[in-house]
């Protein structure tokens, strides 16, 4: 069942489950329009930070492997207010919130339709039980224009997921390698 936005805010406030938490839909920002961001009837619309991982030039003959560390094939960038995201590229951003997902509960999130529209996807796997951190986005620009993304402004929506029974072993259980994430983290095996 998907979980209400009483359940969110409630769990949000009460076991920390959303931290840096917008109890309801925030459309402006100092009277100025933002991609909204905060609670919303069935779902968290999470807000992006100002901290990137750019992809480095490179030979053309470079791989990506996500079984190789691709860490020295990105460039750590902070921005103030945006980035351009360059045509038919992928950038790595994090979230502002900092997600601590019950032992009872799965996500699924999907990207901003008014990112969608300018043809930015934004790639989020599933929160798993007991999964907890700042979420690793991947944004991806299939357009042959450059795009600008928004810091500090929405870019997708998680939404709860409860399950009928609680899960007999979770990803903390696991010890998941991507748990407590504190900074963009790339592929790892």
């Amino acid at each position: 069942m998907v979980k209400n936005d009483k359940w969110i805010i409630k769990n949000a406030l009460e076991k920390k489950i959303i931290e840096s938490f917008e109890a309801g839909q925030v459309k402006k920002v100092n009277g100025n329009g933002v991609i909204s961001f905060g609670t919303s009837s069935y779902g968290y619309d999470m807000r992006l930070s100002d901290e990137f991982m750019v992809m480095k030039a490179h030979d053309g003959k470079t791989v990506l492997d996500p079984k190789q560390s691709a860490e020295s094939l990105f460039e750590s960038v902070k921005v103030k207010d945006h980035i351009v995201v360059p045509p038919n590229s992928i950038i790595l951003g994090k979230t502002i919130e900092y997600f601590r997902i019950p032992r009872d509960v799965v996500t699924i999130a999907f990207g901003k339709s008014t990112y969608a529209r300018c043809g930015i996807f934004v790639n989020v796997t599933p929160f798993e039980p007991e999964w907890e951190g700042f979420v690793t986005l991947s944004i991806a620009n299939t357009t042959s224009l450059p795009v600008k993304v928004y810091a500090n402004e929405g870019i997708a929506q998680v939404l709860f997921l409860g399950a009928s029974e609680v899960c007999e072993v979770s990803y903390a259980d696991r010890k998941g390698k991507y748990q407590a994430q504190k900074s963009i983290t790339s592929a790892k095996i």
